[in-house]
C-alpha cells in the first residue's frame, strides 16, 4: 500500500502547477499561477472487505472552495489541489462482513508541499432502532407588522421503528459550539463526545409515555396557541412537552396540561434552552445508559478546554459532553455562506442542513429542516430517510409541518 500511495502521488506531482513568472512577452511578463500539490487520501477501516463508494469533499477554510469527488471501488485517490487548509468530510459505503454498510470520517489537513499523504480511518455509522429528529423548527415567525417572534419553536422526534418507543427520559443536547466557528479548542474529540452547552431531559420513570411506530412527539419552546398573539405563528398547545421557562422578559405561560422537560444544564441566564434562529448550531438525542443519569452526568462528563481568543491569549472554559455511546441521533444546521465544520461524529451525523444561504437570511422566518420520506410503513405512517448524513437526509428550507397546529 504504502509503494502505491507513493507512485500515486508522484504522478499527481507531475501534473501540478507550481507559481512562476512567466519571461516569454511583454503581455504576459509578471503572471503568477496558484502554486498546487498532491493530496493522496487512503482509507481504511476495521473489518471492510471492499470500499463500494466514497464520497469526498474538501473545502479550503479560507476561500471557502470546494472541490467534490466520489470513488468507487478504491480506498485511494490523488487530488490536484492549490495550497491551502482544508477540511476534508467523507461518506461512503463499504462491504463488512457481506453486508452493505455506510461509513464517514472528518480530517483537515494543510497543503504547502508538492505531496501529501493522508490516511483516514473510515467510522461504521451508527444506527439505532430509536426515535430520529424528523425535524427542527429554530427560526421562529415574523409578526404580521414584520417584528421578531421570539416562541412557536419547536422538536419533533418521530419512532422510526416498527416497535412502540418510549419517550421517558430522553436527553436533548444543544452544542457547545458553531457550524460556523472553529475556536480549535484543547481538548476536543467528536468522535468521542459531543460537547453541550444546555441538556433537557423529558420526563417519565421508563413506560409512561409511549409512543407508537410511525408516530411522533413535539417538543415546543412554548406549548400555547401562538396564533393567539399572532396570526403568523403556530398552534402548539397540544405539544407533548415543552420547554420550561422563567424569564420574566419572554412572558411566557406555562401550559399545566403539557409535562416541562427538564434542564439539567444550561449556560443562560434563567436556566434557558433557547434555539440559535440563523441555525449555526447542531442538535443531538441520547438516552442514559443503565447505571447513569443526570447526577452523575452533572458529576461525571464536566468538559474543560481552552482556546486561543482573537487577542492572541488563552480562554478557559467548562461545559459538559454526552458520550457518542449514548446518542441516536443529531443534526447539524449551518449556512453555505458559513460553513466550517460538522460538531458531530461522521458515525452520527456526516453532514449538515440549513435554513437560508447568507447570515441574517431575511427569508429564513417560518421555515425548518425535515427529515426526507422514503416510504410507509405497514400502519400507513410515514418511514423516513436515516443515513447519518443530514446533507441527504433533509430538506432545507422546509415548510414546517405544524404550521397547521399539530395533527398525528
Amino acid at each position: 500500500m504504502k509503494k502505491r500511495v507513493i507512485l500515486l502521488s508522484l504522478a499527481a506531482m507531475m501534473t501540478a502547477t507550481f507559481t512562476v513568472t512567466s519571461c516569454s512577452s511583454d503581455d504576459d511578463f509578471g503572471v503568477t499561477t496558484a502554486q498546487k500539490g498532491a493530496l493522496t487520501l487512503s482509507f481504511s477501516g476495521d473489518n471492510i472487505s471492499s470500499y463500494k463508494t466514497i464520497d469526498v469533499e474538501l473545502k479550503e477554510v479560507n476561500t471557502g472552495a470546494i472541490i467534490k469527488q466520489t470513488i468507487q471501488n478504491k480506498n485511494i485517490h490523488t487530488f490536484e489541489v492549490p495550497y491551502g487548509s482544508y477540511k476534508i468530510t467523507v461518506n461512503g459505503v463499504v462491504i463488512s462482513s457481506n453486508d452493505e454498510i455506510g461509513v464517514g470520517a472528518s480530517a483537515q489537513t494543510d497543503i504547502a508541499t508538492l505531496i501529501t499523504n493522508l490516511e483516514i480511518p473510515l467510522i461504521l455509522k451508527k444506527f439505532h432502532e430509536d426515535f430520529v429528529i424528523e425535524e427542527v423548527f429554530f427560526t421562529g415567525v415574523k409578526t404580521s407588522d414584520g417584528k421578531n417572534y421570539n416562541s412557536s419553536r419547536y422538536f419533533k422526534l418521530t419512532n422510526n421503528t416498527k416497535k412502540v418507543l418510549y419517550a421517558d427520559k430522553l436527553i436533548l443536547g444543544q452544542s457547545e459550539f458553531l457550524t460556523t466557528d472553529d475556536k480549535n479548542p484543547t481538548p476536543y474529540s467528536k468522535n468521542l463526545s459531543f460537547a453541550v452547552k444546555a441538556v433537557m431531559v423529558l420526563p417519565g420513570a421508563g413506560t409512561e409515555y409511549p409512543v407508537q411506530p410511525g408516530d411522533f412527539i413535539v417538543i415546543a419552546d412554548n406549548a400555547i396557541n401562538h396564533q393567539a398573539n399572532t396570526s403568523t405563528a403556530y398552534d402548539l398547545h397540544n405539544a407533548n412537552f415543552e420547554f420550561p421557562s422563567v424569564n420574566p422578559a419572554l412572558g411566557q405561560v406555562d401550559n399545566p396540561s403539557v409535562p416541562n422537560a427538564k434542564i439539567i444544564y444550561s449556560q443562560m441566564n434563567f436556566n434557558m434552552f433557547f434555539l440559535h434562529d440563523r441555525g449555526f448550531e447542531s442538535y443531538i438525542i441520547a438516552r442514559f445508559p443503565a447505571g447513569e443519569d443526570e447526577n452523575t452526568f452533572l458529576t461525571n462528563f464536566k468538559y474543560d478546554y481552552t482556546y486561543q481568543n482573537s487577542a492572541g491569549g488563552v480562554t478557559s472554559k467548562s461545559a459538559y459532553a454526552i458520550p457518542n455511546s449514548w446518542i441516536i441521533d443529531g443534526v447539524n444546521n449551518s449556512i453555505s455562506t458559513k460553513f466550517v465544520h460538522v460538531l458531530t461524529s461522521a458515525s452520527i451525523d456526516g453532514g449538515w442542513t440549513s435554513v437560508g444561504t447568507i447570515d441574517k437570511d431575511p427569508t429564513r422566518f417560518g421555515k425548518s429542516v425535515r427529515r426526507k420520506v422514503t416510504g410507509q410503513m405497514d400502519n400507513g405512517k410515514n418511514l423516513y430517510m436515516d443515513t447519518n448524513n443530514s446533507s441527504n437526509d433533509f430538506t432545507k428550507d422546509s415548510e414546517p409541518s405544524l404550521k397547521n397546529g399539530i395533527v398525528h
